[in-house]
């Protein structure tokens, strides 16, 4: 037994040095989900109100799922009017969600709830890859989806605020985009990043399934080269300095998947690295006794005023 255990120890390290597409699966994990989850296109299922579901077009002829839930105060039955709702002042929130599953997981849309509850609109969508979004994930890939999405919000929002909200590898993809979006002198309303990390390479030497082999003789011979193979880098740490509207980061200390010594690491690069007349970065860490882990954050009483807080301008420190 010892020894079939320390050939399959062996082996892991080698299929992913040989096959170097293993990580980017690792990375993405895009076929997890729950086998039993209602089809995306049943809102009612899901139990969102005045929600509807669409598709756009992304790049490479991929095409999106997405969902597109009013805020409290304009629901209605009326579809054709929901792109006009957008323009009616109210904050949009544009979610990226992270790996596995989709925009339909189960803290994802309580988390929709709460936006849709303090009047906001909410767009959220699945990368190519995830749920019924066509195609196959990568960085570029789905970070192109991300600025096609955010701007059909534009297009249609106004002068209605847009604010931009990342989880776990979605904050690789916020704090990507949100640099590109910055330099571009269309910067979102806010941002975002809940349970966020510094870099790929930072995260896959932290994460507990890499532990087992943490020490083992050229780990990132074989296993962070092997993400670089794939062109998965998501360097939030280098993207942070560019992000000059409203920064706020939320991470629980119990999450054992991104461990929240990243998510405070970035926050200190954010407030060492971003301009000075920056808007100030606010950090939010969650005691483990909460038990909020790497998604359930959305759990916490206070977080609907934390959000308030931050969308009208007077986020909370501590």
């Amino acid at each position: 037994v010892l020894g079939g255990l320390l050939g399959v120890y062996i082996t892991i390290p080698v299929l992913v040095k040989l096959f170097p597409s293993i990580m980017a699966h690792v990375v993405f994990a895009q076929m997890v989900r729950w086998p039993f989850a209602p089809p995306l296109s049943d809102l009612d299922a899901y139990g969102l109100r005045g929600a509807r579901n669409f598709y756009l077009p992304s790049t490479d002829g991929v095409q999106l799922g997405v969902w597109h839930i009013l805020p409290a105060d304009l629901i209605h039955k009326d579809e054709t009017s929901f792109n006009d709702a957008l323009s009616k002042s109210n904050p949009v929130i544009l979610y990226l969600h992270g790996n596995s599953n989709t925009r339909g997981g189960g803290h994802r849309v309580d988390l929709y709830k709460i936006f849709a509850g303090l009047n906001y609109h909410v767009v959220s969508f699945d990368y190519r890859g995830y749920g019924d979004s066509t195609g196959s994930p990568s960085e570029e890939g789905i970070c192109a989806d991300a600025l096609m999405v955010h701007s059909w919000v534009k297009k249609h929002a106004g002068n209605s605020p847009v604010f931009l909200w990342g989880h776990s590898l979605g904050t690789g993809v916020t704090s990507k985009i949100a640099k590109k979006l910055c330099e571009e002198g269309n910067c979102p309303a806010g941002v975002i990043l809940e349970a966020p990390f510094t870099s790929m390479q930072e995260e896959c030497t932290g994460h507990p399934f890499a532990q087992p082999w943490r020490y083992f003789l050229w780990f990132d011979w074989f296993f962070t080269d092997s993400i670089g193979a794939n062109k998965i880098y998501f360097e939030s740490d280098k993207h942070v300095a560019a992000i000059t509207c409203p920064l706020l980061i939320l991470h629980a200390e119990d999450d054992f998947i991104i461990p929240f010594r990243l998510g405070k690491k970035l926050y200190e690069i954010a407030t060492e690295t971003r301009p000075r007349d920056a808007p100030p970065a606010t950090f939010i860490g969650y005691d483990w006794s909460h038990g909020y882990g790497h998604k359930y954050i959305c759990n916490n009483p206070d977080l609907p005023q934390v959000i308030r807080d931050f969308v009208e301008g007077s986020p909370q420190k501590v």
